[in-house]
């Protein structure tokens, strides 16, 4: 087996660490921040409404006989869409019980 590595570069090391070469934590401005957590549970949500509405469209599409959709095809989107759907609905009951606990706390 042969063994080569690579030659170390430290300015890419540190830029993905997230800093300067001086060691300083690099500015971030608005823009490039990560998304906060409503933006991401937005864009969660909405990410499991189009796997639905897709499965919805391939079902309908299967049922007009469209040659160009399988049924393997329509499964797996209609599979999907349920996962999808199962794991926002547990993320919704842990975050209700996470609040009717932090309501439920004594101050």
């Amino acid at each position: 087996m042969n063994v080569t590595l690579k030659p170390f570069d430290f300015a890419q090391a540190v830029a993905r660490a997230g800093l300067t070469t001086s060691g300083q934590p690099v500015q971030k401005n608005a823009a490039t921040q990560g998304v906060g957590f409503q933006q991401a549970l937005t864009q969660a949500l909405g990410s499991v409404s189009k796997s639905q509405n897709d499965a919805v469209a391939m079902q309908n599409e299967l049922q007009f006989d469209n040659p160009t959709v399988s049924i393997e095809q329509t499964m797996v989107a209609m599979q999907k869409a349920q996962i999808g759907f199962s794991a926002a609905l547990q993320v919704r009951n842990k975050m209700v019980q996470a609040y009717s606990d932090i309501m439920q706390m004594q101050v």
